[in-house]
């Protein structure tokens, strides 16, 4: 909701507590000074308000991604202020390209030196499936070496798919629970892979 604008000459009253959206609170046993919640959810709440993208751009989605940090649409306003392009200080791969073979086991070296827990956003045609280049030489989609948890179509997708997108990870961040990595169906996950 959008503020309405004072002007000098006919001066309006801002309702500011009509433009403030407050976050829900994880559920939990309420009393007379106390608050109580399960560890996951307060886990997941913090996780996914402060998620670190490292952008792996090798193409045009790469311009699209760079329009969706800008300040018009802000990707900073969902906790992703800090763009790092170091693996091991990043929890969120965001792959964007085309995606040769020969930089297929670049991609998975660059996975497997972030620190669990770790998501992978495919975004674009080319990271999901290879996009238009049917070719000997192009990767037909990055889960052929490297898990993907949310994939965002489009060629390229336009800045509102990216949030969306990243939405939606926040969404599986939030919910995951912090047993989930040991779990049989994790690991039997990452040995597909070939990742112990």
């Amino acid at each position: 909701m959008s503020r309405p604008v004072r002007f000098n000459i006919h001066p309006t009253e801002s309702k500011i507590s009509e433009s403030i959206s407050m976050t829900e609170a994880p559920e939990g046993y309420a009393g007379e000074g106390f608050f109580s919640a399960r560890l996951s959810d307060v886990v997941g709440l913090a996780r996914k308000n402060s998620l670190w993208p490292l952008p792996f751009a090798t193409s045009c989605c790469g311009i699209e991604f760079m329009a969706t940090m800008a300040s018009h649409y802000d990707l900073g306003r969902f906790g992703a202020e800090r763009v790092g392009f170091s693996p091991r200080q990043c929890d969120l791969l965001m792959v964007m390209g085309t995606i040769s073979k020969k930089m297929g086991p670049v991609v998975r070296q660059v996975y497997l030196q972030m620190a669990e827990p770790r998501w992978v956003i495919a975004m674009g045609a080319c990271a999901s499936s290879g996009g238009i280049f049917d070719t000997y030489s192009v990767l037909q989609g990055i889960d052929q070496v490297i898990p993907v948890d949310v994939y965002i179509p489009g060629c390229p997708p336009r800045p509102e798919a990216v949030l969306d997108g990243f939405m939606k990870i926040q969404d599986l961040v939030g919910q995951e629970s912090i047993r989930r990595r040991n779990s049989e169906q994790y690991k039997a996950l990452m040995n597909s892979y070939g990742i112990e």
